[in-house]
């Protein structure tokens, strides 16, 4: 028995020599993480979140990021002014990249990850292309609770103004009064552009969120225009 208890101490005395002898891990700091590698090949990949990547040495197309910045995806400057022509060059260039015609002939994987990279540039063209979805996106950004009508509630005089509107579309179809409403509605939102404009450019997101509020309604007006002109 006691030559059991001897053999047991020796195991157990070697098992320590070689856990104090073996290397122990060190803690891996935000500075040290290891690097992205390419799904298809395992290749380091290249820095550049957000963007369609490619692997350097297969080729691969690589997944898009979770959170990719538009305003980055799309080449464009954190802010409300907005080239649309050049917005739309760069729309073009990455689809033409990425679309998954072009991927035909790839593994599974890399034709799934092409309609999420094609998905996704037309959402970021579509958000930064429209001035109400580029502001509640730049709010949302910025960390600024997305607006809501409710925000304009307390301006009496505009209330009443969206309420006429209102009335006038629940009226029997005129085609001269849709023209005068669908061009009331164009003005009102190209002003409160302007305004928004200006309220970003001087950072104020306050009034930034309370004016996209008031942009809502004269959008939902614009919808109930455009069904109310579809020929019954």
């Amino acid at each position: 028995m006691r030559a059991a208890l001897r053999q047991r101490l020796g195991r157990l005395r070697w098992a320590l020599r070689f856990s104090e002898a073996a290397p122990r891990p060190r803690c891996v700091g935000p500075g040290s993480l290891p690097a992205l590698r390419c799904w298809s090949c395992g290749s380091p990949l290249p820095g550049a979140e957000g963007l369609p990547r490619f692997c350097p040495g297969c080729r691969a197309l690589q997944p898009p990021g979770p959170r990719p910045d538009l305003f980055r995806l799309m080449d464009c400057d954190r802010s409300f002014r907005v080239d649309a022509q050049q917005l739309q060059r760069r729309f073009r260039s990455l689809q033409r990249a990425v679309h998954p015609d072009r991927f035909g002939r790839r593994p599974p994987k890399e034709q799934y990850y092409s309609e999420q990279h094609s998905s996704l540039i037309n959402k970021a063209y579509q958000t930064l292309l429209n001035p109400l979805s580029r502001g509640l996106y730049l709010l949302e950004l910025n960390g600024v609770e997305p607006a809501q009508e409710t925000d304009c509630d307390a301006d009496s005089v505009f209330l009443m103004e969206i309420m006429e509107i209102n009335e006038k579309l629940a009226e029997p179809k005129n085609e001269d009064m849709l023209e005068e409403i669908e061009t009331l509605i164009k003005v009102k939102q190209e002003e409160l552009t302007k305004e928004v404009t200006a309220a970003f450019e001087r950072d104020d997101l306050q009034e930034a969120k309370k004016l996209l509020a008031k942009m809502k309604y004269f959008a939902n007006l614009e919808d109930k225009l455009k069904n109310k002109k579809i020929p019954s």
